[in-house]
């Protein structure tokens, strides 16, 4: 039976759902057999709408997705945008659109969180209405907060770097916030923005591989300055010593391609990335 076939069927999909709402591993097609979750940010599709994005991540040969706040919805929704408060029929349509083309949301970002736990609170709702793994942001001034709805929901959180000069691109300022947090907080590892910012991206996994909870992975034409995205495997990055580090810790969270070029017709280029990932964990399993 092959991969898409065993999450079209929405009775299966309802099974991952419900374990992920009962706080265990999320488990199936979208994991690879290395351990970790391959998914595509629909930001990677930002000029289309989710409902499309959707149907384009299924079309590399991912089974997940990851979401980002303020993509129009399209479909039956319309203009309506994503992001936390929507109805349950609305995130049941998006699920069950996913499940039709066997692709899973995973995580969502990259977000704000209040420091307000009753205004952050809607944030994790949708979370666990959406059976998502976790939740990505930079709202590092609201650890207590995170670290108390993380472990009431059971998610994983993660702090995404942009680079140099906003506030979170130097690996240290988040290591020394997370460090000693509960266990599901730590980095959203964003490769290719530590790489514009002139940091070796290997040298930096090997610093911080304990505390990375998920990846915005990306390959480049360059390490020592901006660079375009490239498919996996045709940059300078070391993709594979960045996976091997942070298994060697035991990484099981998403993996999200997020493919920041030639953004009308990337859907073969990340697929070219899908198959880099999933030969990468056939050798490593």
């Amino acid at each position: 039976m092959i991969r898409r076939s065993l999450l079209t069927m929405v009775p299966a999909a309802s099974v991952l759902f419900a374990l992920r709402a009962q706080g265990k591993p999320i488990t199936g097609p979208i994991v690879t057999s290395a351990g970790f979750i391959l998914a595509v940010h629909a930001w990677s599709f930002r000029r289309f709408t989710l409902w499309e994005s959707i149907e384009m991540t299924a079309a590399t040969g991912a089974g997940a997705i990851e979401l980002f706040p303020g993509q129009t919805l399209g479909g039956p929704h319309g203009e309506t945008k994503m992001g936390p408060g929507l109805s349950a029929a609305i995130y049941q349509s998006l699920l069950d659109h996913g499940a039709s083309h066997g692709v899973v949301p995973v995580n969502f970002g990259v977000t704000e969180i209040p420091k307000n736990k009753d205004k952050a609170r809607p944030l994790f709702e949708m979370a666990r209405t959406l059976g998502l793994d976790g939740l990505t942001t930079e709202s590092i001034g609201a650890i207590d907060t995170i670290e108390e709805l993380a472990a009431e929901y059971d998610l994983r959180i993660s702090f995404h770097n942009h680079p140099k000069p906003t506030g979170l691109w130097n690996p240290d300022t988040v290591w020394n916030v997370v460090k000693d947090r509960h266990d599901s907080i730590g980095f959203c590892a964003d490769i290719g923005h530590w790489a514009s910012s002139g940091l070796d991206p290997v040298e930096v996994v090997r610093k911080v591989a304990p505390r990375i909870r998920s990846f915005h992975l990306k390959d480049r034409e360059s390490i020592t300055a901006p660079s375009d995205d490239r498919p996996y495997g045709t940059g300078v990055i070391d993709l594979a010593a960045i996976l091997d580090e942070v298994l060697k810790h035991g990484f099981t969270g998403n993996v999200s391609i997020e493919y920041e070029y030639n953004w009308e017709t990337s859907v073969p280029e990340i697929a070219q990335c899908v198959g880099y990932l999933r030969a990468y964990s056939k050798l490593r399993a």
